[in-house]
């Protein structure tokens, strides 16, 4: 009779981590406490303890959400191990979001003697809900913990995961050089990480500015790129892995040139895929976006389309918060992950599915409505990036209508021209209310350039488009340079007021003040300025208070009534060529989505690779 061996394999899932300089330095994104405990960095980073400290892990980087690994992956039981020195009351702890109800319970406890820096090991009971985390409290001066990890044990060998990372940049030197030079630093010149020898980082240069001798190498691709925008530099790395097989690339990992990203972050997304379940083995894992200027505050954790009404899921979280935590790891209704980061399998790419050349907004978005069954969204898998409201660019206004258009024409068909037309009328009048004027002409261009049908994207010059596109929107400037002075009491002015029923009923009735006499200069935010804010204005002011950058706007009746005859025009060829274009994309959508035509629209023949 022959028995069969049955092996266990010991997996660690994620380590306590710790704030860290220029990535993030709030504490209570990592810990909780009763401040009797501060921060030790000598040979290596500890935390000191004062007699009676208390610190908890309840919290986006350091609890750890059973529930989503129980669902997804293989994990079943879960462990905790812990370097401590000193006297220490040590305890297992969970809690759960039920409804408007907080549930919450010690697990279990030890009390732990130990004079030299010691490792314990504890078990989690079973649990399938909730968060997992612990709880430590010194019973004398001077107790120290080293850190620790939750770690778990399996019955079959985990699934390999090498992982190709694939970053779109144009001319933002800064931000790539210190990504590269952390990415390197931790993991592939570090053979202790986990993903040694199994990442590596392929750089799409739209800018052709980044110099190779300073960041390529065995591991580190570095490509100039035509600029096709987002769209073009994220498919050039998407076909240079293609073309690669021999590398070994199991996943794409996709992120933004401007982001702060902790490898933390990649390597909680390897183990994450390692462990999967085999139903979920083409899961997309996606990261949340968090506020670079305020690092605790979550802008979005996956979205919706619905489309074009795009909803961002769990916005505006305060993660300090273990309340917030707990919310931020209830799933709903998710379409897909924004490419600032998102990682899913390289089995979804492949010759006759690439993304589309739409060039900016909308991108991640179609490529995610067309491939994504499952989005897994977890704690503590994140960037850190500008928030929009400091990013306006009013030449987005061509490219979020015509990419919407497009978009919707594979995957929401239903959405036709009546709904288009409102969409028109809508825009119109709150850019007009606003007097920017060259906002409207960019929205009527990029209806007009769908209308074309898709033989219009398959044969323009993105690059040639896009300098026309910019130059055709309305340019910052520094505050020295305008000719309206800014005044920060005007500025919060333009961000508060409030106006009375009336007065809002007198507004609509008059345009937004175009039927009376003009009398005020304001001063508004770029990104967040509303027409109620500038009513019977005769200039503003639009100003990014981060930047110290603005363009001035004036109100001008008959530029207001032209357009107004510009929109009645648009809405009779809508409904002439609405049905038209939309079945072009519907019928010939694949010819876009092809290697050959992405090779060609790079002009990529004959590049060296």
């Amino acid at each position: 009779m022959v028995h069969r061996e049955e092996y266990t394999f010991a997996v660690k899932i994620q380590d306590v981590l710790w704030p860290k300089d220029s990535i993030c330095t709030d504490v209570e994104m990592y810990f909780h406490s009763n401040h009797k405990i501060k921060f030790v960095r000598d040979e290596s980073v500890c935390i000191f303890f004062q007699k009676d400290g208390i610190m908890t892990t309840d919290t986006y980087f350091n609890g750890l959400t059973i529930e989503k690994w129980r669902k997804y992956t293989k994990v079943s039981k879960v462990t905790l191990t812990l370097s401590l020195q000193g006297r220490f009351n040590v305890s297992l702890c969970w809690k759960q979001k039920i409804n408007d109800f907080y549930a919450a319970r010690e697990l279990k406890n030890i009390t732990v003697i130990a004079d030299e820096k010691t490792e314990i090991t504890l078990e989690f009971p079973e649990e399938t809900k909730g968060m997992f985390y612990f709880r430590l409290e010194t019973l004398e001066e001077g107790g120290k913990f080293y850190g620790g990890s939750y770690e778990t044990v399996i019955q079959e060998e985990c699934r390999t995961v090498k992982i190709g990372i694939v970053v779109c940049t144009y001319r933002r030197e800064k931000y790539i050089c210190e990504n590269v030079k952390l990415i390197r630093r931790d993991i592939i010149e570090n053979p202790e990480s986990s993903l040694y020898g199994r990442l590596e980082l392929f750089i799409s240069d739209n800018g052709k500015t980044l110099e190779p001798y300073d960041l390529a190498g065995e591991k580190i691709h570095i490509f100039p790129n035509k600029n096709a925008g987002g769209a073009g530099g994220f498919t050039r790395g998407m076909i240079e892995i293609l073309k690669r097989p021999e590398r070994g690339i199991t996943h794409i990992l996709l992120t933004d040139d401007d982001v702060v990203v902790d490898t933390a972050s990649i390597l909680r997304t390897a183990v994450l895929l390692s462990l999967l379940k085999e139903e979920y083995a083409d899961a997309f894992i996606g990261g949340a976006m968090l506020r670079s200027d305020q690092r605790n505050i979550q802008v979005e954790s996956g979205a919706s389309w619905n489309a074009g009404n795009l909803i961002p899921l769990k916005q505006n979280l305060d993660l300090r918060l273990w309340q917030n935590c707990l919310l931020n790891e209830q799933e709903e209704y998710r379409e897909y992950n924004a490419w600032w980061y998102c990682c899913f399998p390289m089995d979804i790419v492949n010759a006759n599915n690439l993304p589309l050349p739409i060039f900016i907004r909308g991108d991640d978005l179609e490529y995610g409505l067309r491939n994504m069954k499952t989005l897994i969204l977890m704690n503590g898998i994140c960037v850190w990036h500008e928030p929009f409201e400091n990013k306006y660019s009013s030449f987005l206004e061509y490219y979020i209508i015509r990419n919407r258009l497009i978009d919707n024409s594979f995957h929401f068909p239903g959405w036709g021209k009546k709904e288009l037309i409102r969409e028109l009328l809508r825009e119109y009048r709150r850019e007009g209310y606003l007097y920017r004027y060259q906002n409207v002409s960019l929205y009527l261009r990029g209806i007009r350039d769908f209308l074309k049908g898709i033989d219009f994207l398959e044969q323009t010059d993105a690059e040639v488009l896009h300098k026309q596109i910019m130059a055709s929107g309305y340019q910052a400037m520094p505050a020295e340079q305008l000719d309206v002075p800014f005044y920060d009491r005007e500025y919060q002015r333009g961000c508060k007021e409030k106006h009375s029923i009336l007065h809002e009923v007198v507004r609509r009735l008059t345009f937004n003040g175009y039927l009376l006499p003009a009398k005020h200069i304001r001063t508004v935010p770029m990104a967040t300025a509303r027409p109620e804010f500038v009513w019977r204005a005769k200039t503003i002011l639009f100003y990014d208070i981060v930047e110290n950058k603005g363009f001035v706007t004036h109100r001008s009746l008959r530029t207001f009534i032209r357009q107004g005859f510009e929109v009645v025009g648009m809405i009779f060829v809508i409904l002439a060529k609405y049905e038209k274009a939309k079945q072009s994309y519907i019928s010939r959508g694949h010819e876009i989505r092809q290697l050959a035509f992405w090779e060609k629209y790079l002009e990529m023949e004959g590049t060296d690779n």
